[in-house]
Order: C-alpha cells, then structure tokens, then sequence
C-alpha cells in the first residue's frame, strides 16, 4: 500500500477517529458519536495502522488496550487535532461565528423547562451552529460521552473540569393545604420537624438545614421522608397532592403558590439557593460554539424565572 496515497482529509479523519475510539472506550461507541457506522470506524483504524506501520489498539472479544505505538500516537493525535480546528477557524474567520454541533447535558426539570427559552435564543443568534440537548440529572464523562458542556444544578465536586457560575435557585418549603388541616398549626421552626416529609434526594435526604432570613440563625432537623426520590417533578406532584412537606425550587412552584395549590411554610426561614454551574472539561483550545454559549447562559441565566444572578 503506498502511504502517499492517502489524502491529508483522509489522515486527519482518521486521527480523529483514534482519538474518538479511545475517549469513548469502543469502537460501537465511536461510531455512535461520530454518527456513522462501526464497520466504517473499523476500517479507519485499520488503514491509520497500516499507513503507521504499527499495532495502535490490542482487541479481544471484551476489552481493547492501546498499545505503546498507540499511546504515543493517541496524545500526537489529539495535538495535531486541536492544532488543525485552531488553523481552519483562523482561516476561514469563523474562531468568533459559531459553526457546528455543540452537546450539551442538562438537568430533567430545568432543561425541559427554563432553559428551552435560552436555547432558543442561542439557536436564533447563531444560524450556523445546532445543538444536541440531551436531559440527564448527573454530571457527564465529557470526553468519553462526547459531551461538550453540561448545566449542573447544586454542588460541584469534579476538580478535573472548569465550573463557571451562572446563577443561583432560591428554595422554598411547601406544603398542601390538606396537608396542614390534618396538623396543629406551626408555630414555630421547630414544628416543621413533626410534619411528613418529602425528599428530593439530589439534593437533600434524612436533613434538612433553614437560616433565619433577618438574624442569619441556622436551624438544622432531621426528615424520615415518606418519599424520596431523584426527580423534582415527583416530589412536586406529591406535594400537590397533600403526601408531604417539601423544600423546592422557587420557580417550579410558582404558579402553585399564586393558586393556592400549595403554601409556603415558616418564610422567614429559607433553604439555601441551589448554584447553576457551566461545566466543561479543561482544554488549550474551546470552539466558538462553545465560548458563545457561556456567555449567553451567564448573559441570560439570572433572568429566568426564579433564578438570581450569584451572591458569590
């Protein structure tokens, strides 16, 4: 086979192949991200080793290992890369206009809900670019899920990705109103302890800690919930429907506060707000559809319904 028939289009695609093949762990997987088929992959990794001269990947029926070649090659690979998209966004006078797909993560509730408005207006702003959104409540592998950026709500604890923060969810505690007929009426803090409790557990699960609006006092109990769940719509539903007490973002809860379907209890006593972080992995190098969506999530994030522009 003579190496210089092999177009320059040709090698680069197939670096990018290697290097979509080993951040993603499989061939299947590769093809998947790359939207086209294994066979197709297979045959890319196959000509890239032949045109090298070398065993890039050790395969067996259950795993795959790169071989020493195939390390050295992976990390040249994704230099040469990431050097190639700098060199054609300069060229072409796109690293400012947004080409391509972006892949994002988001959170169920939040993402189906009030962040379809901000994605609108990214897709209007930017003519060329489309977006992959995908709904899931946990924090992605970037690289081996092929995921540009995610919107995470709560607490970051990854120190490998970069954590922009964009916004902060205030939190309220809620309860039906035949909910509280079937209790004495609450008095004070400590009366919230007695009633039964919800649990939306992504954020919180047997505790529950609320700070004095005005003297900044932290009162902390603990919940033996009569339901716990991952999903923010569920302990909402739950709510509504008298099962239990529950601390909720603020703008799930809206419109059930200004129709009387649920009330807020002691609201001199508040949650602390939920942080909305941008999270992307760390690189030399992010394309303009990436830089043009943080800025307009920081840009339109605090305006939402119910979300504040962060204290911190």
């Amino acid at each position: 086979m003579n190496k210089n028939s092999f177009p320059n289009g040709d090698r680069i695609a197939m670096m990018q192949t290697l290097v979509r093949i080993v951040d993603s762990g499989s061939l299947s997987a590769a093809a998947a991200q790359m939207q086209t088929s294994q066979p197709t992959v297979s045959r890319r990794l196959q000509v890239l080793e032949q045109l090298l001269g070398v065993k890039l990947i050790q395969r067996t029926t259950h795993s795959m290992k790169l071989t020493d070649d195939g390390e050295r090659c992976y990390q040249h690979a994704r230099k040469l890369i990431e050097q190639w998209q700098i060199m054609e966004d300069e060229l072409r006078g796109v690293r400012d206009e947004p080409v391509g797909v972006l892949r994002v993560r988001a959170p169920h509730a939040f993402g189906q809900d009030q962040l379809i408005g901000p994605l609108g207006d990214y897709l209007q702003r930017y003519r060329q670019t489309s977006v992959e959104w995908t709904l899931n409540d946990h924090s992605p592998d970037f690289i081996p899920e092929g995921v540009d950026c995610a919107i995470h709500v709560g607490a970051v604890t990854d120190p490998s990705v970069v954590a922009v923060l964009l916004a902060e969810v205030p939190r309220i505690v809620v309860a039906a109103p035949s909910l509280l007929a079937g209790h004495d009426p609450l008095k004070q803090i400590g009366d919230l302890a007695q009633l039964p409790w919800l649990a939306l557990n992504s954020f919180y699960r047997n505790e529950v800690t609320l700070t004095h609006r005005d003297s900044g006092e932290a009162y902390r109990f603990d919940i033996a919930p009569r339901l716990s769940t991952d999903s923010l719509y569920a302990v909402r539903k739950a709510a509504l429907n008298g099962v239990g007490v529950a601390m909720l973002s603020s703008w799930v809860v809206k419109q059930d506060l200004e129709q009387g379907a649920l009330i807020p209890l002691m609201p001199t006593w508040r949650a602390a707000p939920l942080p909305i972080y941008l999270l992307y992995p760390y690189a030399s190098y992010y394309p303009a559809r990436l830089r043009k969506f943080l800025e307009l999530m920081k840009e339109v994030m605090p305006r939402i319904t119910g979300a504040n522009a962060p204290t911190t």
